[in-house]
């Protein structure tokens, strides 16, 4: 991180000269000399790798680059401004003259800390002496008044604040690394990047599809798949490690967050093929009888998770439950040698297993509370502002999932016209 922010009162500058349309008026409302605003626009010039503004006759206007690095400046201090006015309720007020005493060396020290989990790790992470980043983050308490660090068991400790205010630095970095990938787009040069959390069906299925044709388009942009539990990855998109999830939506979004919905994925009763449960359903032509249901060992989905909600109401259907303990797993490559090896039984998207039932290897059987659904669809942060090979991402991520066989019935319906599944309320569109 320490070279992806550069000088904060650099980025105040360039602002103030924006705002007082010349260099002398930045250096009076900044109380420097004019030379001194000079080489701090030169600096930033230099970061961003584009002449920012134009000198006219009446006055500095900004560059077509300026433009667009002004807006996300101005969306970097303001999330810095908001993690201080979060952290402290004293100068809640009085977030953005804080700033004014707070370096860029600081706020690296804050973040390699709270990535660390401590002063000690954090050194050898990031090679500098402990003594260099214990100062910088007590000149950071000084600057903003308050304490981002406690003493614990295991030593010097970030505080929650902490953590806060090192979120809103990690968020304003992410603004500026999105200021510096637009202007290269700008000048033809495609250098930014996009890091995607995926869940397993989007994994498998719709992120590769639009991968294709966005690379294809931009060879040089830089995408990195991001997969794990839900929360990790929410966690990632929320600090500004990750742009995008692609996946199974949630019914309790958090307010910073926004989602939207893409498809309705329809959910079956998966086994191998020649499962006893094949017979009793008719060959797969109606849903398997609960008491069947009950005579097979189950694999059970990671819990929290929309499809844990699924296995969760129809165990609950059943009168005595299973007979023979569930396997939990979290890994679809473990669910699917688990079901290609044994009479286990797991409720699972038939788009996750495609290959194995084109293959004749798994059979899906229908759901015996008719069509049960979850959605699918994007998770952004609120206020995300993408670039425009970002959005050209998005828009292949939602071609791909309006394809043939993603978005439509990919399951066998029930001949008994059992009721429907509840679906999902969709969310709100991105942006």
């Amino acid at each position: 991180m320490a070279e992806s922010i550069p000088n904060l009162r650099h980025l105040r500058v360039l602002l103030e000269v924006e705002r007082g349309a010349g260099f002398s008026a930045a250096a009076r409302s900044m109380h420097l000399s004019q030379p001194a605003v000079t080489q701090a626009v030169m600096a930033l010039e230099r970061y961003f790798g584009a002449a920012l503004f134009d000198r006219t006759s009446r006055g500095v206007t900004p560059t077509a680059a300026g433009r667009l690095c002004l807006m996300r400046v101005e969306r970097a201090l303001g999330q810095l401004s908001d993690g201080v006015r979060e952290v402290s309720a004293d100068i809640s007020r009085n977030g953005g003259d804080v700033l004014r005493t707070v370096t860029a060396a600081q706020l690296v020290a804050l973040v390699a800390v709270v990535e660390a989990g401590g002063f000690g790790r954090a050194a050898r992470a990031s090679g500098a002496a402990r003594t260099t980043i214990h100062g910088a983050a007590r000149q950071l308490e000084l600057a903003i008044r308050m304490s981002l660090f406690e003493i614990t068991s295991h030593g010097r400790q970030p505080t929650r604040e902490a953590m806060h205010l090192a979120r809103a630095a990690r968020l304003a970095v992410a603004e500026l690394a999105q200021a510096t990938a637009e202007v290269a787009a700008m000048q033809g040069d495609d250098r930014g990047g996009t890091v995607i959390g995926t869940m397993p069906l989007a994994r498998s299925v719709i992120v590769p599809a639009a991968l294709v044709r966005f690379a294809a388009l931009r060879p040089r942009h830089a995408i990195s798949i991001l997969d794990g539990p839900y929360d990790t990855m929410l966690g990632a998109l929320l600090q500004g490690r990750a742009e995008l999830l692609v996946g199974a939506l949630r019914d309790s979004a958090g307010s910073d967050i926004l989602q939207e919905h893409l498809f309705d994925d329809p959910l079956a009763i998966i086994v191998r093929a020649g499962h006893p449960l094949v017979a009793a359903a008719a060959g797969g032509d109606r849903p398997p009888p609960m008491a069947a249901l009950t005579r097979f060992p189950w694999i059970a989905p990671r819990p929290g998770s929309p499809l844990r909600r699924h296995f969760d109401a129809l165990l609950d259907a059943m009168i005595d439950g299973p007979q023979v303990s569930s396997i939990e797993c979290n890994s679809l490559a473990a669910a699917r040698g688990l079901l290609l090896a044994s009479d286990r039984v797991m409720v699972l998207s038939a788009h996750q297993v495609r290959y194995e039932l084109a293959a004749g290897q798994l059979v899906a059987l229908p759901h015996p509370f008719g069509r049960v659904v979850r959605s699918i669809g994007l998770t952004i942060r609120r206020g995300w502002r993408p670039t425009e090979a970002q959005s050209q991402l998005l828009e292949f991520i939602r071609l791909a999932s309006r394809e043939p066989g993603i978005s439509g019935p990919h399951v066998p319906a029930s001949r008994d016209g059992g009721g429907c599944g509840k679906h999902v309320a969709r969310r709100p569109s991105v942006g």
